[in-house]
């Protein structure tokens, strides 16, 4: 199976301009927000447009609930499609998707800058912004059985063959998530601090935290967290292991808790203590 990944910011247009993107490369199964849909239907999953807030939303998306991303394995293994179509925000949660149902690695992307213009991702994130409008890539009575009392209008997207020419259209859906309502959601430091050195004090072998860094990962364009640590450990620790558990931990920690990725995270064995 070969995995294709379609990268853009939140609110860019991805999922209104998923189909077109997958009716140009024999595309007929898509990854989005937490759904398997294939040949314009839902197959199997939640969306993560029914959280009930953006936290939830993320962890849907990701497929970070086992019985969530088992489901969706099977079905994907009942399909075997050729090609997929997985829609993210960065290159990193694409990567979290691919591990979540065990498929492989993205082997190309397509961003939203390749198939959208700057005025239609404007207007995309307008509408966003001010109606907190999101669309979902089948039509209005697919998706009815799904969402029960939220705002569903249908809406066309064009297909175009070479050269331009119009084969068609394909009806997606309008929906606005509780979620939506909610505004934006920020975390001091201080938060992001805590977590980390509560997340540490659980881990055996760590004799002392040194000195806990979160910042933005200015590398990327997305909300992604670089974390530095230096510990000191205790005699006998197999160093490896004990990175090991501390990325899987601390990671874990930070995206249940607040929804934001780990991006970057840097360890540094400052000293050895005796127990």
């Amino acid at each position: 199976m070969k995995c294709i990944g379609f990268i853009g910011p939140s609110g860019t247009g991805k999922s209104h301009h998923a189909l077109v993107v997958a009716h140009d490369y024999n595309i007929d199964c898509i990854i989005d927000d937490g759904l398997l849909i294939y040949h314009n239907k839902i197959v199997v999953g939640h969306s993560a447009k029914e959280e009930n807030n953006r936290m939830q939303a993320v962890r849907r998306a990701i497929f970070f609930y086992p019985d969530h991303a088992a489901s969706v394995r099977q079905a994907l293994a009942k399909i075997a499609p050729d090609q997929l179509l997985i829609l993210g925000t960065s290159k990193h949660m694409i990567h979290r998707i691919c591990e979540a149902l065990h498929l492989p690695e993205a082997s190309q992307f397509i961003h939203i800058e390749d198939v959208s213009s700057a005025a239609e991702i404007a207007k995309a994130r307008e509408i966003r912004n001010k109606e907190g409008k999101h669309i979902i890539p089948v039509p209005t009575m697919e998706l009815k059985s799904h969402f029960h009392g939220y705002l569903l209008d249908p809406i066309r997207a064009l297909l175009r063959g070479k050269g331009g020419k119009k084969e068609g259209d394909v009806e997606q859906s309008v929906v606005r998530p509780v979620f939506s309502y909610y505004g934006k959601l920020v975390f001091s430091d201080d938060v992001l601090f805590a977590i980390v050195r509560h997340c540490l004090s659980q881990i055996k072998g760590i004799a002392r935290v040194n000195r806990v860094k979160v910042a933005k990962n200015y590398e990327t364009d997305h909300n992604g967290l670089a974390i530095i640590l230096t510990i000191t450990v205790y005699y006998g620790e197999s160093l490896k292991q004990l990175m090991r558990t501390i990325k899987d931990q601390v990671q874990h920690d930070i995206e249940y808790m607040t929804g934001m990725s780990v991006d970057v995270m840097k360890i540094t064995v400052r000293g050895i203590a005796t127990k």
